[in-house]
């Protein structure tokens, strides 16, 4: 169980660091900035960092498991930015979607 744990820790983490990225990435896109500023390459650096955390994950849990955890994670962070930063209301079919995902990854998770 402790490696499992692990693995869904690297996952969270690489997660963070994608939505961090993500963020960067778009607020350049949104003042025009260029290709080589700073917050362009800071998002670039930030998904390199994402993809040894991604290697990391792989050591403790299975592929199938790091996506299903990885797009969990994901989609549950951006709807909450979705509906605390940018005022978007979570309907019933997005809490159906989040849930779904919850079951998913918990089918995934094989305890050894």
């Amino acid at each position: 169980m402790q490696s499992i744990s692990l693995g869904i820790g690297f996952i969270a983490v690489t997660t963070l660091v994608v939505i961090v990225g993500d963020l960067l990435l778009k607020m350049a896109a949104d003042r025009g900035l260029t290709a080589v500023s700073a917050l362009v390459v800071l998002g670039i650096v930030l998904y390199g960092i994402s993809a040894l955390l991604w290697f990391g994950a792989m050591r403790h849990i299975t592929l199938g498991q790091a996506g299903v955890a990885y797009s969990m994670l994901t989609l549950v962070a951006l709807a909450l930015i979705g509906a605390t930063v940018f005022g978007e209301r979570l309907g019933l079919r997005e809490v159906a979607g989040i849930g779904c995902a919850l079951t998913a990854m918990c089918l995934m998770v094989r305890v050894e």
